[in-house]
C-alpha cells in the first residue's frame, strides 16, 4: 500500500481498497450460447458522466473472449486499460448480473467497511488517478493491474460519514444530469422548430419543392453570392510574437464550437491585421471550408464582434436584405445541401471552394418574417447556453466537493450547516 498523501482526522482510518472489498467471480457467457446477456466493454463507459451508458445485448455464442468479469449491482468498475481516460462507474440496479469486460478491475465493497458510493467517488479523486499513471505499463496499450488498484491507499471514514458523502456528491451529480438532458431535448427542439419554420414558415402555408428541399411558397430561393459578399483569411507570422500580443480576436476552426462567438483563444495585433490579415465585420457568419468537414455538420458561428479568421475558414457578410442571424439558421438548416450540390462523400478531408459557396441557395422571406424566425429559434439556443452554464458551474461544484470532502478539508457537518 503506498502511503498516506494527506492527513486525515482523528476519526478516520486507513486501509487498501483490496481491505475493503470482496473477491468477486468471472463467468463464461459462451457456456449459454442460447442465452442474452448485458455487455459492458471498456467503451460503455462514460468518462465525463461517469455512469454506464452503452451496455450492449449480446448473444452468449457472441461473446468476446473479454466477456467474462460478473458484476452486480453497486459493484465499482475501473477500467485498467489506458487508465487516464477515467472510465469509472457505479453498476445500477438495471445491470444486476450483466458482465463486463477483463479490461475492469470489479471492486464489490464489503459493506461492513466500505459504502460503494464513497469508493466510487474515491476513484475519480485526481490524487487516485495520478497514482494510476505513475504504475502504468506498455506503450502502445498502456494499463495496470486490478492488484495496483487493490493495493491502493484508501481513507476509510466511519460508516455514516462515508453515507453522507456519497449521498452529497451523488446529489450534485444528478443535478448535472439534469441539466444535460435539458440540453439535450433542447437541442432536439431546436433541429425540429428550425425544420418546421424554413419548410412551412410561420403560418403553415403553402410550400414549393426547390432544389434544396420543400420551402413556403412565397419565400424566395437565393444563391449567397446574391445576397452577402465573402472574406477570405489567414495567419499572421508566428515569427514576430508582437502580432500575437493584441485584442483583436482570430478564429480558426477549434474555435468553431458555439453557434455566436463574441470573443476566442486567439488575439492579434492591429499591425498584424495591417501585415495581410482582413477583419471580418461583426455579423459575419463564419464557415470552415477546409480540413475534416462532414456532410449535415460544417461548423458555423456567427460573429457577434469584428474578428479576423485563419485560412481555413470563409466570412460571409450579409448585405442589406438578409439578416445575420437568419442567414446563420439557414445554413445550419440547409448546409447538407450544398454536400449533395458539390458531389461530396460525406466525410474525410477536403475543401469548400469560394464559387461552390457563391453558389449555395438558401430561401430568403420578407425582413419581417426573418426576424420572426431567428427570434424563435434564438429563444431556443439562449435556454441551451442558460442549463449549459448551470452544468458547468454544477460540474465545477462537483470538483471542488470531491476533492474537499474526500481530503477531510471539509466535513460533511460544515456542508449541512452551510445549506439549512
Amino acid at each position: 500500500m503506498d502511503g498516506k498523501p494527506y492527513p486525515l482526522p482523528d476519526s478516520w482510518t486507513e486501509s487498501s481498497i483490496g481491505k475493503a472489498v470482496v473477491k468477486t467471480k468471472q463467468r463464461d457467457p459462451r457456456k449459454k450460447p442460447d442465452e442474452v446477456f448485458q455487455y459492458v466493454d471498456v467503451s460503455a463507459v462514460s468518462n465525463t458522466s461517469f455512469k454506464i451508458t452503452g451496455a450492449a445485448p449480446t448473444l452468449g455464442s457472441e461473446a468476446p473472449s473479454r466477456a467474462r468479469k460478473a458484476i452486480e449491482t453497486d459493484d465499482v468498475l475501473f477500467a485498467t486499460v489506458r487508465p487516464t481516460l477515467k472510465r469509472i462507474a457505479l453498476v445500477p440496479p438495471e445491470l444486476d448480473g450483466a458482465i463486463a469486460s477483463t479490461g475492469y478491475c470489479v471492486l464489490r465493497c464489503n459493506n461492513a467497511k466500505a459504502e460503494p458510493g464513497f469508493l466510487y467517488s474515491f476513484l475519480i479523486t485526481d490524487h487516485f488517478n495520478a497514482r494510476m499513471v505513475g504504475l502504468e505499463r506498455g506503450a502502445s496499450y498502456p494499463a495496470v493491474r486490478d492488484s495496483d488498484v487493490k493495493d491502493s491507499w484508501f481513507p476509510l471514514p466511519p460508516l455514516p460519514e462515508q453515507k453522507k458523502i456519497a449521498h452529497i456528491l451523488s446529489t450534485v451529480q444528478r443535478a448535472i444530469e439534469a441539466q444535460e438532458r435539458i440540453i439535450q431535448t433542447t437541442t432536439v427542439l431546436k433541429k425540429a422548430l428550425m425544420h418546421k419554420l424554413f419548410t412551412e414558415g410561420l403560418r403553415h402555408e403553402p410550400q414549393k419543392q426547390t432544389e434544396i428541399g420543400p420551402v413556403p411558397e412565397s419565400w424566395e430561393v437565393v444563391e449567397l453570392s446574391d445576397v452577402c459578399r465573402f472574406q477570405s483569411g489567414g495567419t499572421p507570422s508566428k515569427r514576430n510574437p508582437d502580432f500575437w500580443q493584441g485584442t483583436i480576436p482570430w478564429v480558426s476552426p477549434k474555435d468553431m464550437k458555439r453557434p455566436r462567438l463574441d470573443d476566442v483563444t486567439d488575439h492579434i495585433s492591429q499591425e498584424a491585421l495591417e501585415s495581410g490579415s482582413k477583419l471580418a465585420p461583426a455579423g459575419s457568419v463564419f464557415v470552415v471550408v477546409r480540413g475534416m468537414i462532414l456532410a449535415k455538420t460544417v461548423p458555423v458561428a456567427l460573429a457577434e464582434v469584428p474578428m479576423a479568421i485563419n485560412q481555413d475558414m470563409r466570412a460571409i457578410v450579409p448585405g442589406p436584405k438578409l439578416r445575420s442571424d437568419f442567414l446563420l439558421y439557414a445554413l445550419e438548416t440547409f448546409r447538407g445541401a450544398l454536400f449533395k450540390k458539390v458531389g461530396r462523400s460525406g466525410h474525410g478531408t477536403c475543401t469548400l471552394m469560394s464559387h461552390e459557396i457563391a453558389g449555395f441557395k438558401i430561401p430568403l422571406p420578407e425582413p419581417e418574417t426573418q426576424e420572426l424566425v431567428a427570434t424563435a429559434i434564438q429563444n431556443l439556443e439562449t435556454k441551451k447556453e442558460l442549463h449549459g452554464l448551470k452544468r458547468d458551474r454544477l460540474q465545477d461544484l462537483f470538483r471542488t466537493l470531491l476533492h474537499e470532502l474526500m481530503t477531510a478539508k471539509t466535513r460533511v457537518g460544515e456542508i449541512q450547516m452551510k445549506a439549512s
